[in-house]
């Protein structure tokens, strides 16, 4: 059976939530780079019969093929974490990270609308998606501050999870596109854990602090 095949666009902060999940579970893969920008490849009929949507990231595992960044996340923890860390199996931590990755592929999915549309001057109003983002933004440093209260230290458990995964291109990225990462302390202060999480890898436009 092969294995695991990640067709990816370096700068893409979705096919970066699934290379950072592949490191922090220690997995082999083999990355297949896409022309996303200027190209639009993801969008030619060859990708398009594996993701109709014509988006990144798309994933081969043997004879799996997936598309959607969290689904993938979903899929890699549940088929590689035994102890089910990563995707707790049930309970208020399986809702929790439930309910940050529905956030994630939905409505946060403006923070890489407006990092694009900066980056790449896709369509948009650019001031638009930034306030968009930043309100986003500032609900997921709410969620974090409040956690602090608790002793908590992640998104959705007592340990990470993949919700936090998810989250952190979001506002580690945010830079990109103006967001001042001094706005957001709690926001700060877990995306300095998510960095000393064994197999933690970067890529550009992550600041090397916060």
């Amino acid at each position: 059976m092969a294995g695991i095949v990640l067709y990816n666009y370096e700068l893409d902060e979705n096919c970066y939530k699934v290379r950072l999940a592949l490191s922090m579970l220690g997995l082999e893969w083999e990355p297949i780079a896409v022309n996303a920008f200027p190209g639009n490849e993801q969008t030619t009929p060859p990708f398009l019969a594996m993701n109709p949507l014509g988006t990144l990231p798309i994933l081969k595992d043997g004879d799996l093929t997936l598309f959607g960044a969290e689904a993938i996340l979903a899929h890699l923890a549940r088929a590689n974490d035994a102890a089910g860390k990563w995707l707790p199996a049930e309970g208020a931590d399986f809702a929790g990270v439930m309910q940050w990755l529905v956030f994630s592929a939905g409505a946060l999915a403006v923070a890489g609308e407006a990092r694009r549309n900066s980056l790449f001057d896709t369509p948009g109003n650019g001031e638009a998606l930034q306030a968009s983002a930043g309100k986003l933004l500032r609900i997921m440093d709410d969620h974090m501050i409040a956690r602090g209260y608790e002793g908590l230290d992640w998104f959705a458990a007592g340990h990470p999870t993949i919700a936090d995964i998810a989250l952190f291109p979001a506002f580690a990225l945010s830079r990109d596109f103006g967001i001042d990462h001094d706005e957001y302390a709690g926001l700060r202060r877990w995306g300095r854990r998510v960095r000393s999480l064994p197999g933690f890898v970067t890529m550009p436009g992550i600041p090397d602090y916060y």
